[in-house]
């Protein structure tokens, strides 16, 4: 995408970002990746007060891995979803075992981890060490399909198709400190703004570029499911880049941006957050 775009984004996150811990520049690998697992299937009012008491609890994977599994289960309050619990607990006795105590930052050993896959693995590889991944939420595949593809998305599928990865992945900024903020700042947008049921595309800062707005905001056909989604739809039509698809008609709209000095907004390390992980149920945000 051009710098213009990228940055607009950018400006608008530092602008309207919501201010929660597991974003913050002192918060550990350990302390993103618990935030990850919570917010699977838990909105982020419910999830704030059991983070805040899980992490001053357990700073650490050492200090919860010296706990019984039970006092995981009992600290987890009223999350639901208690297994994570043990997940959890897992993960740490794992990581104490095998990682030295820290959360590793490849991405295969991420994957390895209990209850850990593509999407939190992508998740915590970026915000917690600022790399560069394609991080497909909910929030970032609506986002993108209204965006570039000019398609609505109604969820369906938990899993983002082949075509949506590619989309995500060629509008990637090249700098991964970058790339990381990037994918942040888009889920932000995604919940504050380009929502599902009443988008707020006078707030967007990249509505004039938007496919699905210049179209008249049009809504899926009676009866359609979106099981792959509005992207994924489109890039059936054939490979990324053939014209029709939705790599075709992003690179008719979109140019590849690769970083660089001309951005918005503090281009730090990012702590990120959001999501849930593809292979699970719904983002709560």
């Amino acid at each position: 995408m051009t710098v213009e775009q990228a940055a607009a984004i950018l400006r608008w996150y530092g602008s309207n970002a919501r201010d929660l811990p597991w974003r913050r520049a002192t918060a550990s690998p350990w302390a993103v990746l618990v935030s990850e697992i919570m917010l699977q299937q838990t909105p982020v009012a419910r999830v704030l007060p059991e983070y805040l008491s899980w992490i001053a609890r357990w700073p650490t994977p050492a200090a919860l891995a010296a706990e019984p599994p039970g006092e995981a289960i009992r600290q987890w309050g009223r999350l639901g979803y208690p297994r994570r619990a043990l997940r959890l607990h897992e993960t740490a006795a794992i990581l104490v075992a095998r990682h030295g105590g820290t959360v590793p930052a490849d991405l295969d050993a991420l994957r390895a981890l209990p209850g850990i896959g593509s999407y939190t693995a992508a998740a915590v590889a970026s915000f917690a060490f600022g790399q560069r991944h394609a991080v497909l939420d909910t929030n970032v595949r609506r986002v993108l399909a209204r965006l570039a593809a000019g398609q609505p998305w109604a969820g369906g599928s938990s899993s983002a198709s082949v075509a949506e990865r590619r989309l995500a992945e060629s509008l990637l900024p090249a700098e991964p400190a970058v790339a990381a903020r990037w994918s942040v700042a888009v889920m932000e947008l995604g919940a504050l703004v380009c929502t599902a049921a009443s988008p707020r595309c006078g707030d967007c800062p990249v509505a004039r570029e938007c496919a699905w707005l210049a179209a008249g905001r049009p809504a899926l056909p009676a009866g359609t499911a979106g099981a792959a989604g509005a992207a994924g739809a489109a890039g059936a039509a054939g490979p990324a880049g053939v014209a029709g698809g939705a790599g075709g008609l992003l690179r008719a709209r979109w140019r590849p941006w690769a970083g660089g000095r001309k951005r918005g907004g503090r281009e730090g390390r990012t702590r990120g957050r959001a999501g849930r992980d593809a292979s699970r149920g719904a983002i709560c945000r």
